[in-house]
């Protein structure tokens, strides 16, 4: 007996067109090409390359053991970083509420406001934390200031730009419900909006609370204050036994900055 396909014909079915092919293939080699490119371009020595399994074992075994010696002033330093994390993670927070307010389309007030409340999150998202590091260890001097304000310009960026555009995503009728009662901007603001997008204000605090607590690690390396500072110490003066301990502390600091924004989400959200 014949089958259905045989009765009526058949035809190879195929996902794509031969003209989707051709496309594919030609983006699949457009990006192998500038991915060729973009490794001639730059100079790397090979030698080097092939060689560092060995100088890491060599490395791993200046490391060990860890040196303890040092682990009062290591774990004061870490309290310092967290306090950086948790102080630049509070004000940032604070300063982007007006910002991502003028960001959103609809609460901005004109359109001159949405353009520069979109630069200052623009620039804040554009530079890396250890660039606004260097630029405060120039202006504040070295230590703790100088980071802190440097995670707090970086954050302001990111916190604003998600609460911005959960403010664009929030339900319009209790705010048009309020504003044709003949409710002030500020009652508007404070039961038609933040009430919706308050889950997504502790999500991003939280969030970058954690990724601030990473941040602040590396800070001490251009001298901002933090654990990078006995990091960097300890790798100038060939110290790999105190830089074990440093790595080993900053791992631990980073599992309990993991352990404890997922607690606070649990209670939280």
């Amino acid at each position: 007996m014949s089958s259905i396909a045989e009765q009526f014909g058949r035809e190879d079915w195929t996902r794509h067109t031969p003209k989707q092919k051709a496309r594919r293939f030609g983006t699949f080699a457009a990006c192998a090409a500038a991915i060729a490119w973009a490794l001639t371009s730059i100079e790397v020595i090979w030698a080097w390359v092939w060689d560092s399994p060995e100088q890491m074992g060599d490395l791993f075994g200046r490391m060990y053991p860890p040196d303890p010696t040092n682990l009062g002033a290591i774990l004061r330093v870490l309290l310092e970083t967290v306090n950086i994390a948790t102080i630049a993670t509070a004000i940032a927070v604070i300063m982007s509420l007006p910002v991502a307010y003028i960001a959103a389309q609809n609460t901005t007030p004109n359109r001159a406001t949405l353009w520069i409340g979109r630069l200052i999150l623009v620039t804040s998202r554009s530079v890396n934390t250890i660039i606004w590091a260097l630029l405060f260890v120039a202006i504040f001097g070295p230590g703790v200031l100088a980071g802190i304000v440097a995670i707090m310009f970086r954050s302001i960026g990111f916190i604003g730009k998600l609460l911005g555009e959960a403010i664009e995503e929030i339900d319009k009728r209790p705010v048009e419900a309020l504003e044709a009662t003949g409710a002030s901007r500020f009652k508007v603001i404070a039961y038609a909006i933040v009430p919706q997008v308050m889950p997504t204000f502790w999500a991003v605090s939280i969030l970058r609370w954690d990724i601030n607590l990473r941040e602040s690690t590396v800070l001490g390396l251009v001298g901002a204050g933090g654990i990078g500072i006995i990091l960097q110490g300890a790798i100038d003066t060939f110290n790999w036994p105190e830089a074990a301990t440093v790595l080993i502390a900053i791992l631990v600091l980073v599992i309990l900055g993991e352990i404890v924004s997922a607690f606070l989400r649990r209670r939280i959200l």
